[in-house]
């Protein structure tokens, strides 16, 4: 289906054959999805140096979230700038009626266009663009003379049987005074690489010409992760991992009750200081088998395989699958992990005994419904939980499909090899209200700190891009090429 999808596009788009006599510069490609390159699209050299400079004057606004970061302009439909407004007029005049034309698509007068500037770490990552009504995008470049190494390229990737990105297969260079034109489909997934160049600001307009929309199959649903309930390993794995400190009852119950008042905490030097050493040096040295996770439109780090675990990474991850460690997690939370750990049901119950004994005293008939009556049998709390090595790169998207999947759950978080993880490389844990902008929560790597987050139905998370100033960070005589975390999730 993938090939018949784009089998209709190319035969639209094949149509720029025709147009190739009479634009010079003009390059087609339908692969990995149709898009067509535009150079020296302005005639005028100093038409294009002016809209630059009218562009660079207007006030941008910082975008950051969990799938891009860069700055932007309000939307140019009503700017009085002579030039911008004759490329405005230009654009969506006489090129889109000869777009139209060209594609056999009556695309329709909208004006979609803004000006954004990228620069050093910023970057847009892998998305497709579909929204109701966007037919075809477009992006001008405006650039200094700009290299491959310079990071900012515009990143096409290819799909798979379930319509969603594999990898890069092309990467365009923005050049000056270059249109580059694509089809908006289920298959035009695409990023701007991040910005490595320090001073070289990539400016560029970009919007979409509207018309009807390419039908779209349904979406691929991924599989869920398979949850597991404790291993059955008693109070001794804790004795021999845990700091002492966190083992005195007293102490939990001050973690319970910060907890409950704001849902989340860290604790930090939570492991035994030779116990977190060891694992961490077992990360780095020993031939732990990763592999890559995707799609890219979804997440980008590795995983390590559970059968490659050295002995005390192996350990480590037994702790917190273990039976002791949801007891612990209980006095912790307050959150019903264990068939030991106290609930709201408990006083329920209590009540019900009690009238049941009240019945039996006075001698009352059995047609008084008893304690027992609407009973269930308690769910079995359950975990899943990955290890994790992350790197320049590495992220996690929200996706469409999360607010309806999303559950009441603790998350757990401990992070490994980053020593002075600074906020600017990104890599953090943002926790965000459903349909909303607004961010409740960021947890930030910390060595040896274990995180407790817990979320209802309406609050989602991803990881932030990790940028390249992260991989300038010098870790003993080398720089830093990698961290690590225990990913767990626990539900009641």
């Amino acid at each position: 289906m993938v090939v018949s999808l784009k089998q209709v596009g190319t035969t639209a788009w094949e149509r720029f054959k025709m147009s190739e006599k009479y634009i010079w510069g003009l390059e087609l490609d339908c692969q990995p999805f149709p898009h067509c390159i535009i150079r020296n699209f302005i005639q005028s050299d100093s038409f294009t140096e002016n809209l630059q400079r009218e562009l660079l004057d207007l006030n941008f606004h910082e975008k950051s979230n969990d799938l891009y970061k860069f700055n932007q302009s309000d939307d140019l439909k009503k700017r009085k700038e002579p030039h911008i407004t004759g490329l405005r007029a230009a654009l969506f005049g006489l090129f889109r009626s000869w777009l139209g034309e060209v594609l056999g698509v009556e695309l329709e007068p909208t004006v979609d266009v803004s000006c954004a500037k990228y620069q050093y770490t910023d970057v847009l990552l892998c998305h497709d663009d579909e929204l109701e009504g966007r037919r075809v995008a477009f992006i001008l470049y405006l650039v200094p003379p700009w290299e491959s190494s310079d990071g900012g390229t515009l990143d096409l990737f290819s799909t798979d049987d379930h319509f969603q990105p594999h990898s890069v297969v092309k990467s365009l260079v923005p050049s000056w005074n270059t249109l580059v034109l694509f089809e908006v489909s289920p298959v035009s997934f695409h990023q701007v690489a991040e910005v490595l160049s320090e001073d070289k600001c990539r400016l560029s307009l970009s919007g979409w010409f509207h018309g009807p929309s390419l039908e779209r199959p349904p979406r691929h649903i991924e599989p869920p992760f398979p949850r597991s309930p404790h291993l059955p390993r008693d109070e001794t794995l804790l004795l021999e991992w845990l700091n002492p400190l966190y083992l005195d009852v007293d102490y939990q119950s001050q973690v319970q009750q910060e907890f409950e008042d704001s849902s989340e905490i860290q604790l930090k030097n939570f492991l035994k200081e030779e116990k977190f050493k060891e694992v961490s040096e077992a990360l780095r040295s020993t031939d732990v088998q990763w592999t890559k996770q995707g799609p890219p439109n979804r997440r980008c780090y590795e995983v390590a395989s559970l059968e490659s675990f050295p002995q005390c990474v192996s350990a480590c991850w037994e702790l917190l699958c273990s039976e002791a460690f949801f007891l612990l997690l209980s006095n912790f939370t307050g959150l019903r992990l264990h068939y030991l750990s106290p609930g709201d049901e408990d006083e329920e119950e209590e009540k019900d005994q009690e009238d049941e004994e009240e019945r039996e005293a006075t001698g009352s008939s059995g047609d008084t419904p008893s304690a027992n009556k609407n009973y269930k049998e308690p769910s079995t709390p359950v975990c899943v939980g990955e290890l994790r090595r992350w790197a320049h790169g590495g992220y996690t998207l929200l996706h469409d499909g999360d607010a309806s999947r999303a559950e009441y759950a603790l998350d757990l978080l401990l992070p490994l090899s980053c020593p002075d993880w600074q906020t600017e490389f990104g890599g953090f844990t943002s926790y965000v209200a459903n349909e909303e902008d607004e961010e409740l929560l960021m947890v930030y790597p910390e060595e040896n700190s274990l995180a407790l987050v817990y979320r209802d139905k309406e609050t989602l998370k991803f990881v932030k891009h990790i940028n390249h100033r992260s991989s300038t960070l010098p870790i003993g005589d080398s720089c830093r090429r990698a961290v690590y975390d225990f990913s767990f999730v626990y539900y009641e």
